[in-house]
């Protein structure tokens, strides 16, 4: 088994997937994380703190890692397509495990793994996950959706371990916007928790920011049951609810009144729903889907508007039937 992407999730899930002694190849583009895990089981730049299995190999090379299958694909959104060009092409399974839409195209993850590797069998893994937790073994519940769901069921088995429990299905579409757009609607949620706006308002804006995920879903072709799933629902009620989503706390940097461009320079992991706001406004704007929570995010984040402004501008929205 395989793992593209030396981060905080990619490093967690070579550890869960290594608990059984089943050998992991993990990919690292940093020089020092692959020396850090190899010699000294530790990877201090993103996971510290965790003494790694000794079934994992860490590398920097692709070739290597690309001749075992499946592989767990957990680089960043908008590097997945680079990775994906570079990693030579065995017909391997792609388990893609980012969440995001690429910033140039709108394309949803399995959309750019299916272009650059047309011949490889993808799924998506996707819900509620902090990387911390999954490494510790702590109990944990995923989505993984394929087109094929025998295909989903069978990969469901192999990546499964006691405290991993994957559930197979065959929405991929849902499965994917769920992930994006929590990774948003969380910035949204910090800002809230940042300004101090209470418990009532948070609760408020998840309710209101689940029902802009579902009709965007929709309109995508994704279906109820997955937005209402743990790749939708269940990922963003978590998402949205702590201070270890780098969401959140990017959020709430921006609630307490600090710049966008100062918060997401300090950052050695990646805030995905930074890249995913602008990118997922212009797709619902393109299909007519109303988001006005994202919108106000990305707004914040390009700095056009103020915290006030815009949650003013919410809050004066017009009055509406709750399904509306």
């Amino acid at each position: 088994m395989g793992v593209l992407g030396g981060g905080s999730w990619g490093t967690a899930l070579a550890q869960v997937m290594a608990s059984d002694g089943t050998p992991v190849r993990l990919w690292a583009r940093e020089a020092e994380v692959v020396e850090a895990i190899n010699a000294r089981r530790e990877n201090p730049l993103f996971l510290p703190g965790l003494e790694l299995s000794p079934a994992i190999d860490a590398t920097d090379d692709l070739e290597w890692v690309a001749e075992v299958s499946p592989l767990l694909v957990v680089t960043p959104a908008q590097h997945m397509r680079s990775v994906l060009r570079d990693l030579p092409a065995h017909a391997q399974t792609l388990i893609l495990c980012s969440k995001g839409m690429e910033a140039e195209t709108c394309r949803l993850m399995h959309e750019v793994a299916h272009e650059q590797h047309p011949d490889s069998p993808v799924a998506v893994l996707s819900g509620p996950t902090f990387a911390h937790e999954v490494a510790a073994g702590l109990p944990t519940a995923v989505t993984l959706a394929c087109e094929d769901i025998t295909l989903a069921q069978a990969l469901a088995s192999r990546v499964a371990r006691p405290t991993f429990r994957p559930y197979a299905a065959g929405d991929v579409i849902g499965a994917e916007i769920g992930g994006a757009v929590k990774n948003v609607l969380a910035i949204a949620c910090g800002v809230v928790d940042g300004r101090g706006l209470g418990q009532n308002a948070r609760s408020a804006l998840i309710s209101r920011g689940f029902a802009e995920m579902t009709r965007f879903g929709l309109a995508r072709g994704a279906r109820a049951e997955t937005m209402a799933g743990l790749s939708g629902l269940g990922d963003l009620v978590l998402t949205c609810s702590s201070v270890s989503s780098r969401n959140f706390s990017l959020g709430r940097g921006l609630g307490e009144g600090r710049a966008a461009a100062e918060l997401l320079a300090d950052r050695r992991t990646v805030a995905e729903g930074a890249y995913t706001a602008p990118v997922l406004k212009r797709a619902a704007e393109a299909l007519g889907v109303d988001m006005p929570i994202v919108a106000a995010v990305s707004a914040l984040l390009s700095g056009e508007e103020s915290v006030d402004s815009a949650m003013e501008r919410l809050l004066a929205r017009p009055l509406r039937p709750e399904g509306v």
